[in-house]
């Protein structure tokens, strides 16, 4: 059995990680930590996975995460850039839900984030976690910097379309909805039933922390730079995540449609619809991201729509995904969920 711990027990992310790796038969979570919680019951806290699990929560330096053979940090960013190092210098994998190794850049991250990147050499090691991208790099790593929610289905949604140089990589504009929930469990005013419920509004338009991650990941598809317009929104859901790509053909005349089924023929969590529009409801708590694809008539223009639950592919379920693939084991063990419906 793998031995996992998870540094951040208590966020949304966090619960998600524990809630899909107690169904995985291969691995047992042997540590949860939480400096607010030490020393309570998990599902005291989570009543949802009363009588599933015995864990009490711990300190984030306890002992039990040192017999670990993973761990994964569920935490704001700053604590796994301090924390990561000493559990590799052990042998101990280390996969990062947050976005302190996502930037490859030390000084980009700081300008984004707000504070001084400790540690490159960490950085250097680290390996971009989306999974359909980099498996074969993911297989041999010791660090995962677990992608952004936006970032992941955005890049699933164009990485075809790049690489097969279909479009004019000036002018990408990306239109991106996300749940509730992706703005994380902390207390926030703005995050208020009575503040988000019936309402739908842009934010970070000129500028969100996704951006510089999802412009990295696209130019080192391309190779060259790319135009991106990136305005994400919030909507009155708790789940899900709805990614709307317009893009230009350099071909008006181009079928597209074979380009995306033989990308992702092989992967068990892209699933491409032969028509109509997906809808986030359709991923609901599964690891799959599913793309749309429609022509503008009488234009080049084309329009990509790509959802996923941002907490599962988004977040948890691409971090177990990861962990398969370092390990060495079926890719979807513990993420066998199909979405929910209704």
């Amino acid at each position: 059995m793998i031995k996992a711990g998870i540094i951040g027990g208590t966020g949304y992310t966090g619960v998600e990680l524990l809630r899909l790796l107690h169904n995985h038969k291969k691995v047992e979570v042997v540590a949860i930590s939480s400096r607010s919680l030490n020393g309570k019951r998990v599902d005291s806290i989570f009543p949802s996975l009363l009588g599933q699990t015995d864990l009490s929560f711990s300190l984030p330096d306890d002992d039990s995460l040192n017999d670990c053979d993973v761990v994964f940090f569920a935490t704001p960013h700053g604590v796994a850039m301090e924390g990561a190092g000493k559990f590799i210098e052990k042998g101990i994998k280390v996969i990062d839900l947050g976005a302190d190794f996502r930037i490859t850049d030390a000084t980009e991250w700081s300008k984004w984030y707000g504070m001084e990147h400790t540690q490159s050499e960490l950085l250097s090691k680290a390996v971009y976690g989306l999974s359909e991208n980099n498996r074969e790099q993911i297989k041999q790593a010791e660090l995962i910097a677990n992608p952004g929610c936006y970032p992941t289905a955005l890049q699933l949604a164009i990485k075809p379309l790049i690489d097969n140089k279909l479009i004019d990589l000036s002018n990408i504009v990306a239109d991106c909805k996300s749940g509730v929930s992706g703005a994380g469990r902390g207390a926030n005013q703005a995050m208020l039933l009575c503040e988000t419920s019936e309402t739908m509004k842009a934010y970070g338009v000129s500028g969100h922390r996704h951006y510089p991650e999802i412009k990295q990941e696209l130019e080192k598809l391309a190779g060259e730079e790319v135009g991106l317009t990136f305005v994400p929104h919030l909507v009155p859901m708790i789940r899900g995540m709805h990614i709307t790509l317009y893009v230009d053909l350099l071909d008006a005349n181009t079928d597209v449609m074979p380009f995306f089924t033989q990308a992702y023929s092989d992967e068990q969590f892209v699933k491409i619809l032969a028509e109509g529009y997906p809808e986030t409801r359709s991923v609901k708590s599964s690891n799959f991201c599913q793309i749309g694809i429609q022509r503008i008539p009488n234009s080049n223009k084309l329009v990509i729509m790509s959802v996923i639950d941002n907490l599962v592919k988004g977040a948890s379920g691409q971090a177990i995904q990861n962990m398969n693939i370092m390990f060495g084991i079926d890719e979807g063990l513990g993420l066998e969920q199909i979405g929910l419906l209704p």
